[in-house]
Order: structure tokens, then sequence, then C-alpha cells
């Protein structure tokens, strides 16, 4: 009886435990599905412009992406490159009207997929113009980004801002900075990725995220010196991994790198974050 009752205990007591610490994800492509599947990864994350883009994939292609992403064993988790560097978010050449159709027509497509997620980063589409008032930028973003959210909504979909770092872009290059973009709108569809890579690439400290709790909903992570998958250069990604368990983060952490090979860093690269997170959890 004593071991019955303890083995229903640990039924329940198991799955609990497990959620406690965030699961692990990669972004790379579906012919990778029996790699990140045998490595043990929760979930994909894949290129908007690629697999949905209204203007690159046609309606009769898009359905034979849909067939094929629902075959796949790691679920699509989240999509990417959301916007086109041509449809301009701020600036002086800003066409609301096609951003939002752009926006409205790739969404309409994710909905038809498992993702629910849009991680925006789109470097091209907000980079600033030189001598761009960057006020007039933040309110400008915010203004798009506020209805890009009512958008998210209709279609029950939830995109998060990526901070950027300031090789790549110029305009919202830090957590803090999306943050308070995220802030600004206060919209439950438009919420915040913090992206540990970039926050590296331009030292920004695991600290703001500690304020990020409320809005915090998807976390990518590489290395730092050539964006290499978690362990190719040993980084130690503790200190931000301590500061997502202080604020009870427990969603996904997805792996966005560079690799010459899948074949050769996904398990390792798997083992070595899930090690730190555990450590830290």
């Amino acid at each position: 009886m004593k071991a019955t009752t303890l083995l229903l205990l640990l039924s329940f007591a198991l799955p609990a435990l497990a959620q406690r610490t965030p699961s692990i994800g990669i972004a790379t492509g579906p012919e990778n599905d029996s790699l990140v599947t045998v490595a043990g990864y929760s979930g994909i994350t894949l290129s908007a412009g690629k697999w949905l883009s209204p203007r690159e994939v046609s309606d009769a292609q898009f359905q034979q992406n849909l067939v094929l992403l629902a075959a796949l064993r790691t679920p699509v988790y989240a999509f990417n490159l959301f916007l086109p560097g041509d449809l301009k978010v701020v600036g002086p050449q800003v066409d609301e009207t096609a951003v939002l159709a752009y926006a409205d027509a790739l969404m309409a497509r994710v909905a038809q997929t498992d993702a629910r997620l849009i991680v925006w980063g789109s470097g091209g589409s907000r980079r600033l113009p030189d001598g761009f008032e960057r006020q007039t930028a933040v309110n400008q973003f915010t203004t798009i980004a506020s209805k890009i959210a009512d958008l998210a909504q209709k279609h029950d979909l939830t995109v998060v801002l990526e901070n950027l770092n300031t090789s790549e872009c110029n305009f919202i290059t830090s957590v803090a900075e999306a943050l308070d973009i995220v802030r600004r709108v206060n919209h439950p569809h438009l919420r915040l990725n913090a992206d540990i890579y970039h926050m590296l690439k331009d030292s920004e400290g695991p600290e703001i995220l500690l304020q990020t709790q409320k809005y915090l909903y998807h976390v990518e992570i590489a290395e730092k010196e050539n964006r290499t998958a978690p362990g190719v250069e040993g980084t130690d990604f503790r200190p931000y991994l301590r500061a997502l368990r202080q604020i009870r983060y427990r969603r996904m952490i997805g792996i966005e790198g560079r690799w010459e090979t899948l074949a050769e860093v996904a398990a390792p690269a798997k083992t070595y974050l899930a090690g730190q997170i555990a450590e830290v959890y």
C-alpha cells in the first residue's frame, strides 16, 4: 500500500518538477527534425519569410508546407524573421498600410500552424536612417507595434519583441529598450523576447532581466564571440539563468546560433545548456 501510494505521488510530482525549469528549443529547418528529436529539444523556430511569407510562398506551396510542418516530430514553436527589410516601421518612409497588410497576411498563415509565437527582430525593417530623431522613432514604433499587437490578438498569436545588438542594428539594441517599448504598448499580445547572445555582445548585464517578469515570454541564446551553440566556446550563461530563475521564468529558451553541421553540435549544445539550467534552477 505504501509503495503504491508513493508511486501515485511520484506520478503527479514528476511532471510538476519537470515544469520548474525552462524547456530548450532550437532555430533550424525541418530537414533537421530527426536530429533535434533525438537530442531531446522541445520545439523548433523557423523562418517566417521562408515558410510562410505572403510575398514569397504561393498558396499552393503554403499548403504543402503545412503538411510538412504538421508531420514534424519536434513541433514548430515559433517563427522569426517577421518583417522584410524594405517594410520600414521607423523613419521617413514608413508605409503603415503595407506593413500591417503584410503582418496580417503572415499571421493568418502562422495561425494555421501549431505555433503561436512570432519573434520580432527584423533589424532591417527598424534600422534608423542617419540623423533620424530617436524619440520620433520610439513614437513611430510604439504606434505601429500597438496595431501589430491588435492583429496578433485577432489571430490568437503572441508577438515577442527582440533586442538586437549594435553591430546588427541601431534601434532597440538592448533588453532595456525593448522592455520600454513593450511597456509603452501595454498589450497582452506584444511581449518581450530577451536574446542573451545580443545581451552578451553589447555587455548588457543580467540585472535588467529582473525587471521583465510581467513581460518576458521567450528567451534566445548563443555564445558571444561567434554566435556558436552553447558549449562550443564554453560560455557561462549561469548569471543570466539565475536572473531568469529569480523571476520564475519557465518558458522556452531557444538556441539561435551558427554552425557548419548541426549534427556535430545539436546533442552537445542541448546537454551543455541543460546542465547549466539544472545547476541554477
